[in-house]
């Protein structure tokens, strides 16, 4: 009587086979201490110091000393009277610059993948002001934004046009600043995009010019869909930037002119600058919530919407 048998595949040459767990999983081949690293160097650098965070939220506290108060940083923190304009602020900060940088740093990308001279050079020139330090950026274009002695309105006084007070108008401090954050920061998103765009197979580009695919068809159908996973990336990476955003800002115009350009995080440094250090602790939890709250589903519908494409 014939019986049915499952033969193990026989290990390759000089490598002895994996142990098999009940169930068919296989079990993974280093020790468990392996990850032990790993696990302090994310327990020393995060998870401590948010929960040393939490707790100093919740004191009034000093360099020596500590009191328990219980949720009174948190009363008093929304009570600030510019924390409302600073929320405003941060989100429209945060849209306005990782929306210009997902749609320049596309367009940049698919024009430094062509076929384009100094190619190379034209990419190395875009990413430069990624690397530029943000506190240099801010007090450069502090200079050249100047109303009456700046770069940029003596060029527009060339040709005949009065430039505004880029950062002394409180209708236009802010999206000043936040052009100033697109320019440093497009760089990386092109970069991204460049590696999402290189990775599309030539084969999916062949077939849509055989089929008489134009420019705009080949950008619409192939790299626009297929490059989903840079878009999601640069998408995530600069809305946190920009809902973090201080340095250029406090650079720039400390949240001036009144309260105009103040985000969360400059109005949680102007409470600690005051001495208030519990409170600035709460500001900290309060916009490290508001980031998790925004940026966690967004990630899970962009990669469901990845997966499902």
């Amino acid at each position: 009587m014939a019986t049915n048998t499952m033969v193990e595949p026989a290990a390759p040459p000089g490598r002895s086979a994996r142990p098999v767990k009940a169930g068919g999983k296989r079990k993974s081949p280093y020790p468990h201490w392996f990850y032990l690293p790993a696990a302090i160097v994310y327990s020393v650098l995060f998870l401590v110091p948010t929960f040393a965070s939490l707790y100093f939220s919740l004191t009034r506290w000093t360099l020596f000393d500590t009191e328990f108060i219980g949720f009174d940083n948190f009363v008093t923190f929304f009570e600030q009277p510019q924390l409302v304009t600073g929320l405003v602020n941060t989100m429209i900060y945060a849209f306005v610059t990782s929306g210009a940088k997902v749609v320049l740093g596309l367009l940049l990308a698919v024009f430094l993948t062509s076929q384009i001279i100094a190619r190379g050079f034209l990419r190395s020139v875009i990413f430069f002001p990624v690397l530029v330090s943000t506190v240099g950026v801010g007090i450069a274009f502090q200079v050249l934004m100047d109303p009456q002695e700046g770069l940029i309105n003596d060029s527009l006084a060339l040709l005949g046009i009065d430039g505004p007070g880029w950062l002394t108008d409180p209708d236009l401090a802010l999206l000043s600043i936040a052009g100033v954050d697109v320019w440093k920061g497009v760089g990386l998103a092109t970069v991204i995009y460049i590696a999402g765009i290189v990775s599309i197979p030539q084969e999916y580009h062949e077939a849509a010019r055989v089929d008489g695919a134009g420019p705009w068809q080949n950008f619409r159908h192939i790299i626009l869909p297929l490059a989903q996973p840079a878009t999601a990336t640069v998408i995530i990476l600069s809305l946190i930037g920009g809902l973090r955003s201080f340095e250029l800002i406090w650079a720039m115009t400390r949240g001036g002119p009144g309260y105009t350009s103040d985000v969360i995080a400059s109005v949680i440094y102007k409470q600690y600058q005051a001495g208030f250090y519990g409170i600035s602790t709460a500001g900290n939890v309060v916009l490290f919530v508001v980031v998790t709250a925004i940026v966690l589903p967004l990630t899970l519908f962009l990669n469901r919407r990845e997966v499902e494409m």
